[in-house]
């Protein structure tokens, strides 16, 4: 499994020699940003999963930052931010303002988001932002809750399904020695 997600992975050298990214190269270069165990994978779908709640396009620059502060896999949190898409946005908001709406006593009715129609790209991005921010105070509580309960419980599926598979292994293996 490491083998073959190594393959995609950057080397040293390349993000080093990236114009783009020399800037930063010493922050990005740390070892732990790219190692992967069971401590960094968890970590990284941790803040993949955390950080994929962020509004925006600011998702990916989050999933980052978080990644350099914590020192957590790099590669596994900017993957784990896209379980956030276009389809699941819209289940996961009405979601988060569900649980801001239990959290939050009288935080109000939820209000269908704008449809995308005639008015264009533009004006219906400003009118989704102003039903974002009409949604208010549960919205952002509930956002900032689900965050936090999806990156609990992505890093103890890592952790219980990394920890299944070292078991399966080292029996499978005692079976091989006991075979020969």
């Amino acid at each position: 499994m490491r083998r073959q997600l190594r393959r995609f992975l950057p080397d040293h050298a390349s993000i080093r020699e990236n114009r783009w990214l020399a800037p930063f190269g010493n922050s990005l270069l740390h070892p732990r940003l790219w190692h992967l165990n069971r401590h960094s994978a968890a970590g990284g779908v941790a803040v993949g999963m955390f950080c994929g709640l962020i509004p925006g396009p600011f998702q990916m620059f989050g999933a980052v930052v978080c990644s350099v502060v914590f020192r957590v896999n790099l590669p596994v949190a900017l993957l784990a931010t896209l379980y956030t898409n276009p389809f699941t946005i819209v289940p996961l908001y009405l979601i988060a303002f569900g649980i801001g709406n239990l959290v939050v006593a009288g935080g109000g009715e939820f209000v269908a988001p704008p449809e995308f129609g005639t008015q264009g790209l533009v004006a219906w991005l400003k009118s989704l932002v102003d039903w974002t921010l009409a949604l208010g105070k549960p919205l952002a509580v509930g956002l900032a809750l689900l965050a936090f309960l999806l990156a609990v419980a992505g890093y103890a599926v890592v952790r219980i399904a990394w920890r299944i598979y070292l078991i399966r292994a080292w029996r499978a293996r005692a079976r091989r020695r006991t075979a020969t």
